[in-house]
This record gives C-alpha cells, sequence and structure tokens, in this order.
C-alpha cells in the first residue's frame, strides 16, 4: 500500500511524534523513507541583517539534527542497516513538502502539526494545513500532545 513515505520534519516534539508514526507504517509495509528539512529563505530575509548568518547557521544545525533523528529513529529498534533517504530543500515549506513528495513518487507524507483547538484551530500559515489541503497523496498529520506543548502540565 505504501511504497515511499515522505517524512517532513523541522525537528520539533509534534514532527518527532510523526518520524515515529511514520517509520511503524514504513515497517509494516517495508516502505522506503524520505527525510526532509525545508529551510524557508523568507524566514532568514525577514529578520535584521545583523542576525541573517547566526540565523542561516542555526537553521541548517536545526535541519540536520531533525534529519539525525529520523536516521537514528530508523535504526533505534535493532535494525542494523535502515535506508533512509535525507534532503534539505529550500523554499516555502508546504509547497516544497509537496514537490519533494512529487519528485520521488511518494504514497503518503508524514508531518507533525502543533494540534491547536478552539479559536486557533485552523491558524493561517499553518504548513501543516497547507499540504494536507493540496498535497494529491494522503498526508498522516501527529498531534503534538499537550502535555508535550507545554512541558509543566501532566497528561492524567
Amino acid at each position: 500500500m505504501f511504497d515511499t513515505v515522505v517524512i517532513a520534519t523541522d525537528g520539533s516534539g509534534s514532527a518527532q511524534r510523526a518520524v515515529e508514526a511514520a517509520l511503524d507504517l514504513a515497517r509494516k509495509f517495508d516502505a522506503t523513507v524520505h527525510a526532509l528539512y525545508v529551510v524557508d529563505p523568507g524566514a532568514v530575509e525577514d529578520s535584521p541583517e545583523d542576525v541573517r548568518d547566526v540565523l542561516e547557521r542555526a537553521l541548517a544545525t536545526t535541519g540536520g539534527h531533525a534529519l539525525s533523528f529520523v536516521r537514528e529513529a530508523a535504526t533505534g529498534e535493532g535494525e542494523t542497516d535502515a535506508d533512509v533517504v535525507t534532503a534539505t530543500r529550500q523554499g516555502d515549506p508546504a509547497p516544497e513538502i509537496q514537490a519533494y513528495a512529487g519528485d520521488v513518487a511518494a504514497d503518503l507524507i508524514a508531518t507533525g502539526t502543533r494540534g491547536r483547538h478552539g479559536d486557533h484551530a485552523f491558524v493561517l500559515g499553518s504548513v501543516a494545513e497547507k499540504v494536507v489541503r493540496h498535497a494529491p497523496m494522503p498526508v498522516l498529520s501527529v498531534r503534538q500532545l499537550d502535555s508535550e506543548a507545554n512541558p509543566e502540565r501532566e497528561a492524567v
């Protein structure tokens, strides 16, 4: 059913939960896993000029950590040679995720979401929301748990 799974990650807690869920599916279907990190140059361009270099390096470091997390999670359960293709792209995240998924003929995109609710349930600009609405293939959107969003709050 799923031969190719793209995991869009930004290194956040919700993305890490999406990684775990997507890897579980990929294992069940023996699917190829692609981990994707997208650098939004708009975030750099919108920042003050004197911090742009630092921000660019920080985004590159975050991306490296996020992709390493996927690779390590794929080999974490006794597997010695999990095949994870990693990629970094630059651009508007939602269209870049969809374009990459199309390029690799993905059967599924997995992404994290912060799981907002109430008045903030449909916050415009949400990458996950845009991917869910516009991707031509199924999207697995994994919500960040309330206890992960606020570490002082305990799940009951």
